[in-house]
């Protein structure tokens, strides 16, 4: 991946394609956790690819690539919320979208979207994409302790919203 990025950064497009290829499902899975409809994540994603080539030559250190790739992409994710906010919404009739399940479990995708936005992000980044608690604080602009505190109580959420369920099966 280092390769490609310094490829891209010379300007080979075809370097850029790859590597965009490489973070496709990265990019989906963290949109996808911040909004609501798969064209929105389309939406962010194609901003995302559009930013990144476009400053990809202002990217310091190649081993932050990722770091900062997601950082644009949740940038553009609320760019996209806000936006909705400002939106006002007629009498037609919405079309009904289409999910693309390949990439999420369904499960998964309900048990996140009981938590606060703070913390479904903070666990997607950190479980999901794997990301450091150091980096998921540079990527949202935050303490680590914050990060950290942030998948404590997330964690928690999680679990008593599950014995709570499970208790309800019983």
């Amino acid at each position: 991946m280092d390769k490609l990025i310094k490829e891209a950064k010379q300007g080979d497009s075809d370097a850029f394609t790859q590597l965009m290829q490489l973070q496709m499902q990265n990019m989906y899975k963290a949109a996808r956790a911040l909004l609501d409809n798969d064209e929105d994540v389309a939406d962010a994603i194609s901003e995302t690819i559009l930013t990144c080539w476009e400053k990809i030559k202002q990217l310091k250190y190649d081993k932050y690539f990722r770091t900062w790739m997601t950082r644009i992409l949740i940038n553009k994710c609320n760019d996209i919320l806000r936006k909705k906010v400002n939106l006002f919404f007629t009498d037609e009739i919405p079309e009904i979208p289409s999910y693309d399940t390949r990439f999420e479990n369904i499960e998964w995708k309900e048990a996140l979207n009981v938590l606060d936005k703070k913390y479904r992000l903070v666990i997607i980044l950190y479980y999901v994409e794997g990301f450091k608690t150091s980096e998921i604080g540079q990527i949202l602009d935050i303490p680590d302790s914050t990060v950290r505190s942030r998948l404590a109580r997330g964690r928690k959420w999680l679990v008593n919203e599950y014995d709570s369920k499970r208790r309800e099966t019983v």
